[in-house]
Parts: structure tokens; sequence; C-alpha cells
């Protein structure tokens, strides 16, 4: 199996919508097996500017993780058409294991 985590902000979007929600009915639309959006407490990117969205005053956009998993196949083909939509965004992979007791 292949875990994707996606990082990106709160405030991206695409079109008129915000871009985690646009990732995560993408992803079910592909028939990924799971996924999630997570809002971050605070992060910073490549940029290396510190966001703070609880901060008083602040007026950062959290940062958002969107992790998913499924079959190899299956996550690089959804993320190969992602790409050709969006274009922003980190993207990581790690093979992981199904723990069944």
């Amino acid at each position: 199996m292949l875990q994707a985590q996606i990082f990106i902000d709160k405030d991206e979007v695409f079109g008129s919508q915000p871009l985690y929600e646009f990732i995560i009915q993408f992803l079910l639309q592909q028939q990924i097996a799971g996924a999630t959006a997570f809002r971050g407490m605070t992060g910073f990117g490549e940029h290396h500017q510190l966001k703070r969205p609880d901060s008083i005053f602040s007026f950062d956009e959290p940062p958002v993780l969107i992790m998913f998993i499924d079959q190899d196949e299956k996550v690089i083909n959804a993320l190969k058409a992602l790409r050709k939509r969006v274009s922003s965004g980190f993207i990581v992979t790690s093979k992981v294991e199904r723990f069944e007791v």
C-alpha cells in the first residue's frame, strides 16, 4: 500500500472552491480507499515563513495536510491525474502496511 500526503495552505482555492475540498472530492471520484484533511495548528513551508493562525491578531491561514491511502497503482494514478489539474502543494509518498490483528 502507498500513503500520500499533500501539504497546502487553507486559503488556496480551485476556482471558487477551497483547494482541500476539491482534492478530497477528487479523491472520492477516483475511488481512493480513504482520505482525511487535517488542519494544522502551526507550520512553515519552503519559504520558512512561520504561520500561527491561532495567535492573537494573526491573519495567517492554517496549513492543511491531506492524507490518503490505497494500493500503489491507484495512489500513483490519482496523483498524476491530480497534478494535471493542480500544480500547488507539496506531495510526498511512503510505503505502508495495513495492520491487522
